[in-house]
């Protein structure tokens, strides 16, 4: 696929995400963070354009060798991008998510290639690509990959331990998966992405509106997945607590019922960040469906 119309199509979904209103705890378009508004995730949306139509070309260029692709380096480059212009973490999940879609869609195909290629990119992933990674993460100001004792990304030290144990990209997130839903994404094929959650927005997509599918699409994730930012903020009880009561949001999905769960979250500092994330890369998955069945 054209790398122009990769990096349109990660740039459409990293908007649609944040427009979608009301998506419970996060940011959307009637409800701005304290320190992050709506505004600043539409800056950040266009921010990584470049970054993704050059992860695309390189991921062409390199079919044949998929180490050569460097997938972390344009991870990073997609965060120093965005902080150009925005000082806060609004994409990091997003960017790790949909890069590796972005990559696997300029070398496959056709669409039943992708989630393939998406896992055979990752497993290709070498030293260099974890390192940047780890800087990229460190950029961000994020604790995604965790406060675990091993390979904790906040410590001065991790490079040299990275190159001590020769640790892969792949390998990093790996250790994370157990604790983190993107990471686990990541190293699994993406289950959620494609399983449960393109369908959906796919579907709906065509049956009604783009913002209907972007907020069903999100509590649909949330209702099956326990959110990781949320659980190790608050533990993984309040995590599945929440959850429960996505479910029971989607099986009454009124205007009054929505807005009170969202402000629900809100008021509690409850935010479903890799949810959100997870939404993103869904999005951007459907919308190439979309591109490869034309």
């Amino acid at each position: 696929m054209d790398s122009k119309k990769i990096s349109q199509i990660a740039q459409i979904a990293s908007v649609l995400e944040v427009s979608g209103y009301p998506k419970p705890g996060n940011v959307h378009r009637m409800r701005d963070f304290h320190d992050m508004a709506f505004e600043d995730f539409l800056i950040s949306a266009i921010a990584i354009g470049e970054s993704v139509k050059s992860l695309s070309i390189n991921a062409f260029k390199n079919k044949n060798d998929l180490s050569k692709i460097k997938l972390g380096e344009h991870i990073l480059k997609g965060v120093i991008e965005t902080d150009n212009w925005i000082k806060n973490n609004t994409n990091l999940g997003i960017i790790m998510m949909i890069m590796p879609i972005a990559a696997s869609a300029s070398i496959s195909s056709n669409f039943n290639e992708l989630q393939e290629n998406i896992d055979n990119i990752l497993k290709s992933t070498t030293l260099d690509d974890a390192i940047s990674l780890y800087k990229a993460i460190n950029i961000a100001d994020a604790g995604g990959m965790g406060n675990q004792e091993e390979f904790d990304v906040t410590d001065s030290e991790a490079i040299f331990e990275l190159k001590k144990n020769k640790q892969t990209m792949y390998d990093v997130l790996e250790i994370s998966s157990s604790w983190d839903n993107l990471a686990y994404e990541l190293t699994n094929k993406m289950p959620t992405c494609f399983n449960i959650a393109y369908p959906t927005f796919y579907k709906l997509k065509k049956e009604s509106s783009i913002n209907n599918a972007t907020l069903t699409t999100f509590l649909t994730i949330l209702s099956e997945l326990p959110d990781t930012l949320i659980s190790r903020k608050y533990g993984l009880s309040k995590a599945q607590e929440i959850s429960l009561k996505a479910k029971k949001v989607l099986n009454h999905l009124d205007k009054k019922t929505i807005n009170d769960f969202d402000d629900y979250l809100f008021e509690n500092k409850f935010n479903p960040g890799t949810t959100a994330d997870l939404t993103a890369a869904s999005i951007m998955i459907s919308y190439l469906k979309e591109e490869f069945d034309k």
